[in-house]
């Protein structure tokens, strides 16, 4: 088999491991800021860092797994 073939099988893993990571980030910002409405500015605040921080991550390994298909 060549390594081309496992492209795709990456592509998806990146793609579903950054969904499940932003989902569940996400879900619980909103969770707290359900129960603490007045705290909303902050923990908005709080969770947009690492939530661009984590797409980043799955943008880049994107990338690397598509420079592996070139190299």
């Amino acid at each position: 088999m060549e390594a081309t073939t496992f492209l795709p099988l990456g592509m998806g893993l990146i793609v579903i491991g950054a969904a499940l990571g932003i989902g569940r980030f996400t879900a619980a910002a909103a969770e707290s800021i359900a129960r603490q409405p007045e705290a909303a500015d902050k923990i908005t605040g709080a969770i947009n860092l690492p939530l661009f921080l984590l797409e980043g991550v799955a943008i880049l390994a994107e990338v690397f797994t598509f420079l592996m298909l070139i190299l």
